[in-house]
């Protein structure tokens, strides 16, 4: 083999081994960070599911995404603006939590609110509850007078002699 045919054939198996290292760099973006930004954004396809767990065969939507996601962190965008684009493009639909301003606040809040109310409920009416059976057992009898307990005593002597 002569020279030039040598370096033109360690040219053509670099750019082959090159070729083969350009999927394993791409797919080493999908990563964990990757996989974390991807679980902060939803697969806009309808399905409900996270971008990073979308199942669907052919999705015409998280396909595209995932590939917008890899090219923005290969290019070193930061996470907030890799998100941020993709807000700008799929509106806050995008996103897998509200964000924690306005009127999504509420979505944050209610929720431990209401246990708290409902805890509060509970614990308040077992107190109530609690209250009225201790006054019942602690409430003396009615004072009875000494005629009517006469009374019952010849009555039980009666009964307990004639059987």
């Amino acid at each position: 083999m002569t020279k030039p045919r040598r370096a033109y054939l360690a040219a053509l198996i670099g750019i082959a081994l090159l070729a083969a290292a350009i999927p394993l760099v791409v797919r080493a973006q999908q990563t964990d960070r990757a996989k974390r930004i991807g679980g902060k954004l939803m697969c806009m396809c309808g399905c409900g599911q996270v971008l990073t767990q979308c199942n669907h065969i052919n999705c015409p939507f998280s396909g595209p995404m995932m590939k917008e996601l890899d090219a923005r962190i290969g290019s070193g965008d930061s996470d907030d603006l890799i998100i941020q684009a993709f807000v700008q493009e799929y509106g806050e639909a995008v996103l897998a939590e509200p964000p924690s301003k306005g009127f999504n606040r509420l979505a944050w809040y209610l929720p431990g609110f209401a246990f708290a109310m409902g805890l509060g409920i509970v614990v308040l009416a077992i107190r109530q509850w609690r209250s009225r059976r201790l006054s019942r057992a602690a409430a003396p009898a009615a004072p009875v007078s000494d005629e009517l307990l006469e009374r019952a005593r010849k009555q039980a002597d009666r009964e307990t002699e004639e059987s």
